[in-house]
This record gives C-alpha cells, sequence and structure tokens, in this order.
C-alpha cells in the first residue's frame, strides 16, 4: 500500500506528501518502490515540456534519491541529465538522505562532486552532505565551481565577501584548489570584480591577517602565471599577486621566476615581471649575467614596449657602472635581428655610445660584430664605421622572391560505388563540412544509389542522419515543410525527401518558385545553387535521376564536354528525362575554351538529336566564357562595382538562372540578405566557374564591410576565388584590396592568401591592387594598420618583391597627402608603418629608383616613426647596386 500511495503522490507534485511517507519507509520498502518510480521517470520523459505531468519532476527526483540505497546509484538518478531543470530542492534531498550512514553519505557527495560542471549539481547538496557525513572537502572543478559562485552570489545577506570568506571552514583548501584548475578560474573570473570587496582585495587582505598562508598565495600566484594559460586567467592570477602587494625580499627571491617571466609570458605579465626586476636591478640585484640572459629573451620579443623598455634599463646599468659594458652589450646586440629597425637603431645607439669601454673585450667585440650583420643596410653600414672596415658586410643581400606553389586543380574522383560508402561521405558532410568536390561526389552518390536500389540506401543513411532534427517522429510536417521552404540546407533536402520527411507539394512549390522578394546581391549565386537541390529532391519523390548531368569534371567546377556529351548519350539510352536546373548548371560548367575539345563536342552532341544535345552544341560553339560589362561606383566612401547584362545567360536559361545574367546595381537589391551560412558561399564559385570576375562582384559588398564596418568572417571566399577560373580582374582585385583590411585577423589572413595565390599564378595585377589600395586609404575605407600588419604578413613569408611591387603603387598618393597638407591627416596616419614594411621589402628584394614624393616626406624634420621609416625607404631605392 505505501508504494502506491508514494507513486501516487509523486505523479501529484506533491513534495512534502512523499518526504512523509518515505521517512516511514525502510530500505527494503524504499527498494521495493524503485520499478514503479522508473516507469513513471521513462512515460515523463515522452511528455511534451509544456504537460501537466512536469510538475511531477521535483517529486520524482526526491523518491528515486531516497529509494536507491546504493551510493553511487544514488549519485546518478540525483546527476541525471533529464531531471536537471525540475529537480527537488537541495533541502529536501539532504532532508529525505539525512538517516543515512556517514560514510554512505561522504560517498555520495564525492560521486556528485565528481561530475562535470555542466551537471550542475547544486553546490549546497554537496557541501550539505559533506557536513552531514563529516568527510573531507572535495577539491573537484565542479564543487570548487559551485563554492566561489555560492560565495560569490550571497550578497543579498548584507555581508561582504571577506565576512562570508572568515566563516568558511574550508578556505584555505578551496582557495589552493582555484589555483590547480584551469577550468575553475575560467569559470569563476567573472566574479572576481572590482573594488574593495572584491575578491582580490578580500583574498589579500586574508593573507594578511593570515587565514591564508603569505608563502603559499605567492607561490602559487607565481605558479600560475608561470604555467601560462588563457589571457583572463594570467590578468587574474596578475591582479591577486599585485594585492598581495610583495616586499622587496619576497621579489629578490623569485628573481628566477620573474626572468622567465619577462622572456615567454603574456605581454601584461611580462610587463610586471619586467618592472619588478628592474626596480632589483637598480638596486644592484640581480647579477649582470642574470640580467644578460633576460635581456637577450626580452629583446627578441615582438612587444616594442617591451624592449624600449629593457633597453632603457640597460642604459642606465651602463651609465651607473660603466664596467659592466663587456657583459651587456653584447646582450643590447640582440636586438639588432629585430623586425622593427627603429628597436635596431636603439640597441645600436647605445652599442656606438658604451662601445670605447671594450678595450680588451675582445670575446665582447666579436659577437657584436657577429649580430651587427642581422641590421638593416642603413643601421649596418653605420655598425661597419663603428666597428672597423671588412669587419662589418654591408653588401646588400638579395633575397629570392618565395611563393607558395601554385594550386592545381584535381579530378573528382567517381561517385560511391556502394550506399554505404554514400553514407559514409553524407555523415562527414553534416558532421563537418566539406569543399566542392566532396559536396559534389555525395550528392551524385545519392542521385545514384536512390535510382538504383533506394531502399540499400535509405538503410544505409539512417545512421548518418539520426540526429537531424527534423527526423524526429515528435515534430510535425508542417514545421518540417516551413523550414525547407526558406532554403534546401545543402544536402539535407534531398535527405529529407529521401526519409519521407518533407511533402512532394512542399518540394514542387519550391521548384516553381519565381517570386524574387528577398533580392540581395547573392540571391542570383544562391537561387542557383538552390534550384538544382530542390529539383533534385523533387525529382527523387516522383521521377528519380538516374545521375547527375552537373557533376564536375575538376575540383574548381569546370566539366569537361566530352563527359556530358557522354552523360546526355547515357539519358537518350535510358530514355531518361533530364531536370531543367541541372541541365542548366552543366551548360554553366562545361569547359568552352583552351584546346579543340568543344568544337569535337559540339558535333557530337548536335548527332544525339536530343534538344539537351542540340542546345550543348550551340552553346559549345559560341564565343565565351564572356563577361559583362562594368563600372565603378561610390557609395559613400566604398568604391563599388556594377555590373551590366549578360545575354547568354538569359533566353533558354530557367528563370532561377537568369538572374546570373542580369544587371547588378550598387543602389538596388539592398534589402535584407538572409545568406548568413558563410558555409554556402565557398560553392558559389563553382556555380560559375571560369567567371570569378561575376562572383567577386556579388561578394564585394561583404569586403568592403569586413573593412568599413567590421564585419567578421566575409573573407574565407577569398582563396577560394583566387584558386578559381577565369579572369582576375578589378573586382577580384578589390575585394582583395577590402580583405587586407579586414578587422578580423583570419579575414586578413584568407585576404594575403588570396593576394601570394593570384602571385603566384602570375594573375595579380599588383599595379591595379596598389591603385586601388591607395585610394581606398585616402578615403578612409582602409586603415593603414590593418593594411600593414597585413602586407607584413606576406611579406614573411618570401614574398618581398611582390609586396613591393603593390606598395610601390600605393604609397604615392599617400606620399602626396602628406606633401600636400603638411600633416597627412586621417587618411594617412599609420603611414609610417606601411613605410617600414614598404623599406624592408626594398631592402631584401634589390628594388631600386625613385618614388614620387618620398623625398619631400624624408626631408622633413624631427625622427618621428614617418620620418624615420622614409628617410629608410629612400636610402634601400638609392643604394648602389651589389656588384
Amino acid at each position: 500500500m505505501s508504494r502506491e500511495a508514494l507513486v501516487t503522490a509523486v505523479r501529484a507534485g506533491q513534495t512534502i506528501e512523499v518526504t512523509g511517507l518515505l521517512d516511514g519507509m525502510t530500505d527494503a520498502e524504499r527498494r521495493a518502490c524503485l520499478p514503479a518510480l522508473k516507469e513513471l521517470r521513462k512515460e515523463l520523459r515522452g511528455a511534451p515540456w509544456s504537460a501537466p505531468s512536469r510538475k511531477a519532476y521535483p517529486a520524482l527526483h526526491a523518491a528515486g534519491a531516497a529509494c536507491h540505497t546504493g551510493a553511487a546509484a544514488a549519485a546518478t538518478w540525483i546527476a541525471a541529465a533529464d531531471m536537471r531543470w525540475s529537480q527537488a530542492s537541495p533541502g529536501v534531498l539532504l532532508h529525505v538522505l539525512g538517516d543515512r550512514e556517514p560514510e554512505w553519505l561522504g560517498d555520495v557527495a564525492h560521486r556528485l562532486a565528481q561530475r562535470p560542471v555542466t551537471s550542475r549539481v547544486p553546490y549546497a547538496l554537496t557541501a550539505g552532505l559533506v557536513r552531514l557525513s563529516g568527510c573531507e572537502m572535495p577539491t573537484t572543478d565542479a564543487h570548487v565551481t559551485g563554492w566561489f559562485e555560492h560565495i560569490g552570489s550571497a550578497w543579498h545577506h548584507g555581508d561582504t565577501v571577506v565576512e562570508r570568506l572568515r566563516r568558511e571552514p574550508h578556505l584555505p583548501v578551496m582557495v589552493a584548489a582555484l589555483f590547480d584548475s584551469l577550468e575553475v578560474t575560467g569559470r569563476v573570473g567573472r566574479l572576481f570584480g572590482d573594488g574593495p570587496d572584491s575578491w582580490y582585495s578580500a583574498l589579500a587582505r586574508l593573507t594578511r591577517e593570515g587565514a591564508l598562508d603569505r608563502r603559499v598565495m605567492v607561490d602559487a600566484c607565481v605558479a600560475r602565471l608561470l604555467r601560462g594559460g588563457a589571457a583572463a586567467d594570467q590578468r587574474l592570477f596578475l591582479r591577486l599577486l599585485t594585492c598581495l602587494d610583495l616586499t622587496r625580499d619576497e621579489e629578490r627571491e623569485r628573481s628566477a621566476d620573474w626572468t622567465a617571466l619577462a622572456c615567454d609570458a603574456a605581454s601584461p605579465v611580462a610587463w610586471h615581471a619586467q618592472s619588478v626586476l628592474a626596480s632589483l636591478v637598480l638596486d644592484g640585484e640581480p647579477a649582470l649575467r642574470q640580467l644578460a640572459e633576460m635581456t637577450a629573451g626580452v629583446l627578441f620579443r615582438p612587444e616594442k614596449k617591451l624592449v624600449r623598455a629593457q633597453l632603457i634599463l640597460l642604459g642606465k646599468v651602463l651609465k651607473r657602472d660603466p664596467s659592466s659594458a663587456p657583459d651587456l652589450l653584447p646582450a643590447v646586440a640582440q636586438a639588432f635581428g629585430h623586425q622593427d629597425t627603429e628597436v635596431q637603431e636603439r640597441a645600436l645607439k647605445l652599442v656606438e655610445r658604451h662601445f670605447a669601454r671594450l678595450d680588451g673585450a675582445d670575446d665582447a667585440r666579436e659577437r657584436i660584430a657577429e649580430l651587427a650583420a642581422e641590421l638593416s643596410p642603413g643601421p649596418r653600414a653605420r655598425a661597419e664605421r663603428l666597428l672597423g672596415a671588412g669587419v662589418v658586410d654591408s653588401t646588400p643581400v638579395v633575397h629570392a622572391e618565395v611563393l607558395p606553389p601554385v594550386p592545381e586543380r584535381s579530378r573528382l574522383a567517381p561517385a560511391p560505388g556502394s550506399a554505404v560508402e554514400v553514407a559514409e561521405e553524407v555523415g562527414a558532410l553534416l558532421a563537418s563540412g566539406g569543399d566542392v568536390a566532396t559536396f559534389e561526389r555525395a550528392l551524385d552518390g545519392l542521385v545514384r544509389h536512390a535510382h538504383d536500389d533506394r531502399e540499400a540506401v535509405l538503410e544505409a543513411l539512417r545512421p548518418a542522419v539520426a540526429r537531424r532534427w527534423w527526423l524526429d517522429a515528435e515534430v510535425s510536417d508542417t514545421h518540417v515543410d516551413r523550414y525547407f521552404r526558406e532554403s534546401p540546407y545543402g544536402l539535407e533536402v534531398v535527405l529529407a525527401a529521401l526519409l519521407g520527411r518533407v511533402r512532394t507539394a512542399t518540394l514542387h512549390a519550391a521548384v516553381e518558385q519565381r517570386s524574387d522578394r528577398g533580392d540581395c546581391p547573392h540571391r542570383a549565386l544562391s537561387r542557383a545553387f538552390d534550384a538544382r537541390l530542390w529539383e533534385v529532391a523533387h525529382r527523387i519523390r516522383t521521377d528519380p535521376l538516374p545521375f547527375l548531368l552537373s557533376t564536375p569534371s575538376w575540383s574548381t567546377g569546370l566539366l569537361e564536354p566530352d563527359e556530358l556529351v557522354a552523360r546526355l548519350a547515357e539519358y537518350r539510352r535510358l530514355d531518361a528525362r533530364p531536370g531543367a536546373a541541372d541541365f542548366a548548371q552543366a551548360l554553366l560548367r562545361v569547359r568552352r575554351d583552351g584546346d579543340g575539345a568543344p568544337v569535337a563536342a559540339a558535333a557530337r552532341a548536335r548527332a544525339l538529336g536530343t534538344p539537351e544535345g542540340y542546345r550543348l552544341a550551340q552553346w559549345l560553339t559560341a564565343q565565351g566564357p564572356r563577361l559583362p560589362l562594368s563600372r565603378r561606383r561610390t557609395a559613400g566612401a566604398r568604391i563599388l562595382l556594377e555590373m551590366g547584362e549578360l545575354d547568354e545567360i538569359q533566353g533558354q536559361f530557367p528563370p532561377e538562372f537568369r538572374r546570373l545574367g542580369r544587371p547588378q546595381s550598387v543602389f538596388k537589391n539592398r534589402t535584407y540578405c538572409p545568406h548568413w551560412d558563410r558555409a554556402e558561399r565557398q560553392h558559389w564559385s563553382a556555380v560559375l566557374p571560369g567567371r570569378r570576375e561575376m562572383v567577386a562582384a556579388r561578394v564585394l559588398g561583404d569586403l568592403a564591410a569586413a573593412a568599413v564596418d567590421d564585419s567578421r568572417k566575409e573573407a574565407a571566399i577569398l582563396p577560394l576565388l583566387a584558386e578559381a577560373d577565369g579572369e582576375a580582374g578589378e573586382a577580384l582585385h578589390l575585394c582583395v584590396a577590402y580583405g587586407l583590411a579586414a578587422r578580423d585577423p583570419e579575414d586578413r589572413l584568407c585576404a594575403v592568401d588570396a593576394l601570394l595565390v593570384l602571385a603566384a599564378r602570375g594573375q595579380l595585377d599588383a599595379e591595379r591592387l596598389g591603385a586601388d589600395l591607395g585610394q581606398l586609404v585616402r578615403r578612409g575605407c582602409v586603415k593603414p594598420l590593418r593594411l600593414a600588419e597585413s602586407i607584413r604578413t606576406a611579406a614573411a613569408t618570401g614574398a618581398y618583391a611582390t609586396v613591393w611591387s603593390v606598395l610601390r603603387d600605393a604609397l604615392p598618393m599617400l606620399l602626396a597627402d602628406l606633401a600636400t597638407d603638411g600633416t597627412g591627416g586621417s587618411a594617412t596616419r599609420g603611414l609610417g608603418d606601411l613605410l617600414a614594411v614598404a623599406a624592408d621589402c626594398a631592402e631584401r628584394s634589390g628594388a631600386r629608383g625613385d618614388l614620387a614624393h618620398l623625398a619631400r616626406a624624408a626631408g622633413r624634420r624631427g625622427s618621428s616613426r614617418l620620418v624615420t621609416q622614409a628617410r629608410r625607404l629612400r636610402i634601400a631605392l638609392t643604394r648602389e647596386a651589389a656588384a
């Protein structure tokens, strides 16, 4: 009777009554209730979330925890995922479990604490079990995170963090656990806050009061900084360390640690370590040898702030103690190889100032002479005068141009030979995406096997698509139909059609759709790409295609004419009806230039005697592929392109494809763009292979937004366009120009890749790109600092001549602005960084000649970065060529 009463109370969600019934039960009676509780749990899992039965969960959670007499089973029930969002309160659970043995309670507490943080086991529950059992406090990630959140969220009690921590009996153990775990730091760092009641202040105060061991705290902070990790973690422990306010003795004890941090830690940590070491050095410690070792590490860092501070410190030491020159000047000379020539200049000046003190120190002189070979040509000539003629080779070294290998298009492998192989490729595509070749092979494989053995491919596909939401029986057909009316979502619409999860009427409506609503610059490419997928899905349900005509021969999307003729011949033999969108895509992909293969294929196509054969023959003998006329237009500060009509992509093409040949205006088609999925864009160049300019013109606005509006993830298509077939014209070069100045570093790297690939293929018009960059900088669309970072990255790969050829045409415009208004204004802010990259490229590539307006910039007064680098570039360009 008690079992039926318990289940009835649980089903009604009467938690108080459930706890009363459990209090009067023996262990055997509780175990006897478990089967019924498990059946109820299984029943509730299938109920909709909004069902009234959901109110039973808290009572079920408490009853199941109490009726499990094994610690492992009880912990598993309590932390179950299906009851995580509607569970009994910690107070109720502690009440129903409180009559257990202390060892049992401690076992459950530690098992719950070992659950991942995402299990969201309440800290109040595990802490209560620890209190009842008297066991040791767990120090797992989940429990420590819960402890910090519990302390940090107790603001409503009216006390402070430090007061709450004083009452914590396990304070030292939990704080020590913070230093041991990487995961805890990332989760609780947001709780530390600012102000006098912050965690930093509280822990520092408790350390001063003796509640926390000071040496342990200091050593733990330093150890975590040495350990490295995420920037947020480093900031947390650095701030805590500074709040501890170390004494000079404590700093002196850890001088080796400061040296290691200054050389290798993240910038904020290295800066702090360097400042501590600087104060120790100026007090007479550490030893010169240790200072020299630290200097060698710091001077190899890219941060100019750290390098300059180190050189200033060395200057102070050398001035105070001239006898230290033999030990420190070779360390100073390590900066001769720094990428920033201003750093090289500073280091050389310091060496020049104290070089006379190296009399008799031959080893130091030899080491400085070795390092002087790494100086740029200008400073290297000064070093030669300092060290003596012939000691340093001042002959400029011309570096050979290094460009990436020319990417070669690859042949597509045949479609997967079995249904299992198709399912494997489909599963991989759904899990992580794929390139054009992988997508096209999988699509063709689905079409072939759906035609030849539908049941086999269905059986093989089910495990691969098991996690698709639209396959869930509880999801209504109306919801699925609405989803696929908006987009085919790649292969998903084909799979849904195969598995019967989208209605034929919905697919038919998508195939017949003629609406121009929601137009945007990408609509033409997207609609053409989607039309074939909707058609394939519809034909699978009504008239399966034997295979696809439009599957490309090459990874770039090109289709060989002989292959298309052979496919049409097979269609005629099978008496199969080609799909309109499939055939249209095949025409756009078929190769029409090069050798005589297109003409010969046209004759064979005409001999087929089918409408598609005649159409293909006409297409192959027409001139192509042609590009529409284009002209530049400005939209605000941006430079964009408009394209005219392309007659050949009209006429007999389906309406979904005619859009590709229609005029494109800068001031039209500006409605909301639904193409937020960047993964689809990798297929757009394969929609129009051989005409990448038409694709580039349609994504030009996105690349401009990446530079002007700081949008992200826009430039991933650039390397694909650089590797594609067709003319590399005005649109593609403008895309690269905008991409080089994108805010997102990943976007800039994509633009650098595209620049280098175009150069390797001999398709880079450096004059055009340089002129575009100059105009865009002047108009404020391209920030010089971002551009400098991008082209510095390109040059660092060894493409010094390529980068110089671009800057040679960009810089005169900017230098002209500098000469006109005397300041350069916002258009040339950051010009010094561009000149630094140009000077480096000119020196390494052996460039010579004159650059308009450079002499005036180099002749300006002062020693600003702009003037210094202008002088350096002028020296490099006018230097006599090596004999």
